[in-house]
């Protein structure tokens, strides 16, 4: 039948938003839930078989020419790379996937970033994204009072922790100046003494932690001696094993020697939505600035950091001004000005998975997700510590757990992690601690069952007596 004249052709390629978007997207996403099916099915564990050479070659194999002369078509095209990406993928959702700080997304979580990606705001204008940027305002004021008891506390939606890290180094170089000196505990994150080389500061100071937390009476030592300016910075949930420096004597010891202090709370900061683990972080709301990352214990997908302050005006010093997004006759109109809301420019609404995660499930959920996640990992340190094959370093602080097999060297520890890695049977991350090599169990998927742990110890079992 011949269109009437007039009639606009039909977009051979059609959108994800405008009023015909939706129904562009339904038939896909039923091609990319069954790939997603496919490919986990065959992938049939945490991690495909293989070792990094027989899965780049597996890849290869399935994607051919990544730039063919002729199309093979959008559900062609999805089968085939939704399949590949799931077969090959580290999922975070086995339960026998638990080497990194690297979580399962919730459902609704991820659902909600396909609207994001649909509709494809840009947080660097209003007029990008008139109703992003004011779930955006709402969401950040909101969980930075989860931390500060201040009249106008507010937090800036970061990429994760080395983001956060990084712009809590860099306004705290705004406040004092370029001779700012960072003192750190050498639990902290990797990202801490990297931003201050990236920021132009003097090389950061690392102070030893041999129990595995900054000791305050080190850093009081440090303090006394360091000429100021002075930035400390503490951790909230290390990266190796999930401790939480003393907050309230290390703020009490900023305090008496006039320095500031960053907590970087990436992986411990959400405890304080659960009452029962609230008492383990009490002294975050004394921090300068706080990191804070919900995709560790707030399940979202990659990426939702943030870094929190007291008062917004502690973030006057991001402002800046570019005509074509905040012209001053605009912003003095009334149209918000977003771009000291980050070091970014272009910038994807993060905070719409995040606040449908809350909405969903309510403070209560979390908590209960939290609860139970942290439960799980004394419950794996409780059968390691009773077996007579396996050493336990010490009981988890949040759910991080540490053991190694009896009568083993690391080389040989290191190399069973690799075996487990290469064989697909589970992922499990490595921590030095006391000067020897432990095995990490980070336990961050809260539909994990205590069967499936059991699993995860006869597995090791097995493999260390080979």
């Amino acid at each position: 039948m011949t269109a009437p004249p007039g009639t606009p052709p039909t977009p051979p390629h059609p959108l994800a938003g405008g009023r015909l978007g939706a129904e562009a997207l339904r038939p896909l996403l039923d091609t990319v839930l069954e790939a997603l099916r496919t490919g986990a099915q065959e992938r049939g564990g945490p991690i495909p078989a293989g070792g990094p050479d027989a899965l780049a070659a597996r890849v290869q194999a399935a994607l051919g020419d990544v730039l063919p002369e002729k199309g093979h078509g959008d559900h062609e095209a999805l089968r085939t790379l939704v399949h590949t990406l799931a077969a090959g993928a580290a999922d975070p959702a086995d339960p026998l996937c638990a080497a990194h700080l690297h979580g399962p997304p919730l459902a609704v979580a991820a659902a909600a970033d396909l609207a994001a990606s649909a509709l494809n705001p840009s947080l660097d204008s209003w007029d990008q994204a008139p109703a992003a940027s004011a779930i955006e305002a709402l969401l950040t004021r909101t969980l930075a009072a989860e931390f500060y008891d201040t009249p106008h506390p507010d937090a800036l939606v970061t990429t994760g922790g080395t983001e956060a890290n990084q712009l809590a180094l860099l306004l705290a170089r705004e406040r004092h100046g370029p001779r700012l000196t960072v003192l750190h505990g050498a639990n902290a994150h990797h990202s801490v003494p990297r931003a201050a080389w990236l920021l132009g500061l003097p090389a950061a100071t690392s102070l030893p932690t041999p129990a595995g937390t900054l000791d305050p009476a080190r850093l009081a030592e440090a303090l006394a001696t360091t000429p100021g300016p002075v930035l400390v910075t503490a951790t909230a949930g290390t990266t190796d094993a999930g401790l939480i420096d003393p907050l309230h004597p290390i703020a009490d010891l900023c305090e008496h020697h006039g320095a500031d202090l960053h907590i970087d709370a990436a992986y411990g900061g959400l405890l304080a939505l659960s009452p029962r683990h609230r008492p383990r972080v009490t002294g975050l709301g004394r921090a300068h600035s706080l990191t804070i990352d919900l995709h560790k214990l707030g399940w979202q997908p990659v990426a939702a950091g943030l870094l929190a302050v007291p008062d917004t005006t502690l973030l006057a010093p991001l402002a800046h001004q570019a005509d074509y997004l905040n012209a001053t006759d605009d912003t003095e109109a009334g149209l918000p000005d977003l771009l000291g809301r980050s070091l970014r420019t272009t910038r994807r609404p993060d905070a719409l998975k995040i606040a449908a995660t809350l909405r969903s499930l309510g403070r209560d959920g979390l908590a209960h997700l939290i609860d139970r996640t942290c439960e799980l990992a004394h419950h794996l340190a409780r059968l390691l510590d009773a077996h007579p094959r396996f050493e336990l370093h010490a009981p988890p602080t949040i759910s991080t757990v540490l053991f190694r097999p009896t009568h083993t060297d690391d080389t040989h520890l290191a190399a069973l992690r690799r075996t487990l890695l290469h064989t697909g049977h589970a992922v499990l991350g490595r921590a030095t601690a006391d000067n020897r090599l432990w095995l990490k169990a980070t336990l961050l998927n809260p539909h994990t069952t205590t069967r499936d742990l059991d699993t995860l110890v006869t597995l090791l079992e097995g493999s260390t007596h080979r």
